[in-house]
């Protein structure tokens, strides 16, 4: 049967062994899989027999007859989302899953599936001329893996090389079909090069590495340009917080609950249900699927299981990569990620209350940070903001959606040779309109350039409503911060510029067993708001306690 002749229709039961092996392995719990695969299976029956659909089996039969030029076969969950991306058709004939999101724990083998659908995309099996094919990394050797798959061990295979030099032509930077004309390539994390692709279809590897979305929008811009555009995000867990991955697993999560519409996104994720499950082995597999067939792998892993209970602090890596639950470097953490992201509840309207305002002013050619804290009972708010010199020698090692975080007003870009202090002045100025700051603090390293500017606002070290900070203040305000933290009592709204700055700052051992904070990286990774919201802890008690009004009804005599 020819492509032409398949019939969308509503599938009751779905007739394609590619797809119903890793259905069936799931659903009659043959291996150990996670919650989101079992959600995974329920939501593709829900799809299948809801739209019409048609499976174009005389393609996949094509497409299988490649894999006897690979030096492996496919394992049964990268034929099921290989067969869901690239042979399931909507009744007009486009496919009904364009972006394909796998997250895998590693040594699952996800190159070799990338190396198979790359190559695949290329033959006159796909049908479509000149439909290139970008595999992209943050790495060069990451975005060669795959690539080179296909070159050393496909085309340059001596069995097969002239039969692949009839139909390919090939270098070390790009492999050509002969008659689509289509190209595989590999790019690399340099978005000012890369306009005006034509791309067919783009396949991400590593995801995780990824602190921003700008180099991803710079491959996919040139999408549509081809019939079929297609999008493969692949990656493990990785340290990188509130960037791409992270939106794409909550996208996922939100899809396999029903909550939003997929629009083409399929999400497949496969990690442990709980880190509780790192210690029982039977478990593993739920993280890297392929694990039974790889015993080699197991045995690796198995080592590096005992390294991560000796020390799971600098083993951490473990459960990040293999098990496909993130786990911070806890002795360096200044509290979870997930406890960052509970920061994001709404702050309500403060107008009036009164507060005290923390300034981290540690290099004005750099960032400089503001940040108002307000208390009501055991419940902490506060209000931030950050100055940027886009002069700033580290301009370019900071990975953070700067311009992005202009635009949306969490902090602003200047366009000097430093921050110059009236603009931070005139914003604690605005502010004092709204609230009643009691005091300030910041640091005595560049006190001298801001206190005329404060004293005319009416703060001074003088009258006490000025606190030049020690480190011993901060070794004092830590546990109360680190509390506040765990019990999720910290709320700054929806600040993406504050998670970041929290989540680059670390715990650096004190004296007399107290701590301080310090920086997991000094050039790329600012903690200035982070320190900001620091300074103003320190002093947080100088506002009173909340007290309610009583009225009391009117007593006539």
């Amino acid at each position: 049967m020819s492509t032409t002749d398949c019939k969308a229709k509503t599938h009751k039961r779905i007739v394609c062994p590619w797809i119903t092996e890793w259905m069936r392995v799931v659903e009659q719990e043959k291996q150990l899989v996670c919650q989101e695969q079992v959600m995974l299976i329920s939501y593709v029956r829900r799809v299948f027999a809801e739209e019409k659909l048609y499976i174009d089996t005389y393609r996949l039969e094509k497409y299988e007859s490649y894999q006897k030029y690979f030096p492996f076969d496919l394992f049964h969950w990268e034929k099921f989302l290989f067969a869901i991306s690239m042979t399931v058709f909507k009744e007009d004939g486009r496919p009904r899953w364009s972006q394909i999101f796998a997250l895998l724990g590693r040594g699952s083998g996800k190159n070799g599936l990338i190396s198979f659908i790359a190559f695949c995309l290329l033959t006159e099996t796909n049908g479509i001329d000149r439909y290139n094919v970008d595999i992209c990394a943050t790495s060069e050797e990451q975005a060669k893996t795959s690539f080179f798959e296909v070159h050393d061990d496909v085309l340059e295979n001596p069995k097969q090389a002239r039969k692949m030099r009839n139909n390919f032509y090939w270098t070390r930077e790009v492999i050509k079909n002969k008659k689509t004309r289509s190209e595989l390539k590999y790019r690399t994390d340099n978005p000012k090069s890369k306009d005006g692709l034509r791309s067919g279809a783009v396949i991400f590897d590593e995801v995780h590495a990824y602190e921003n979305w700008k180099n991803l929008n710079v491959f996919t811009t040139g999408l549509g340009k081809k019939p079929h555009p297609r999008r493969f995000y692949f990656t493990s867990e990785g340290n990188v917080c509130d960037g791409p991955l992270d939106s794409l697993k909550e996208r996922a999560i939100r899809i396999l609950k029903g909550e939003i519409a997929d629009n083409g996104f399929f999400p497949f994720i496969c990690r442990l249900d709980s880190k509780d499950e790192v210690h029982d082995r039977r478990c593993w597999v739920k993280s890297v699927p392929s694990l039974p067939f790889f015993p080699d792998v197991e045995e690796e892993m198995i080592t590096e299981y005992g390294e991560y209970l000796e020390d799971p602090i600098n083993n951490s890596e473990f459960m990040t990569k293999r098990m496909g639950l993130r786990e911070s470097q806890t002795e360096v953490a200044v509290t979870s990620w997930e406890n960052i992201k509970a920061t994001s509840k709404e702050v309500p309207d403060l107008s009036g209350w009164e507060c005290v305002l923390g300034l981290d002013l540690a290099r004005t050619t750099d960032f400089i940070s503001a940040s108002l804290v307000f208390r009501r009972d055991e419940q902490y708010y506060a209000i931030n903001h950050s100055w940027f010199c886009v002069n700033s020698p580290h301009r370019k090692a900071i990975k953070a959606p700067l311009d992005e975080w202009h635009n949306a007003g969490f902090i602003t870009l200047v366009d000097d040779v430093e921050v110059p202090p009236e603009i931070v002045i005139d914003w604690v100025r605005a502010q004092m309109s709204l609230y009643s700051i009691l005091g300030v603090a910041l640091d005595s390293y560049r006190f001298s350039i801001f206190s005329r500017l404060l004293d005319d606002l009416g703060f001074s070290v003088k009258d006490k409503t000025i606190k030049l900070l020690r480190p011993s203040d901060i070794m004092l305000v830590q546990p109360k911060i680190t509390s506040a933290f765990a019990k999720q009592r910290i709320s700054w709204g929806n600040d993406p510029a504050m998670r970041w700055f929290t989540n680059n700052a670390k715990l650096e051992p004190a004296k007399n067993n107290n701590y301080t904070y310090g920086k997991i990286e000094p050039k790329s990774r600012k903690t200035d708001g982070f320190m900001a919201f620091v300074a103003g802890m320190c002093i947080e008690d100088m506002i009173p306690e909340f007290v309610p009004y009583e009225f009391f009804a009117p007593v006539f005599f």
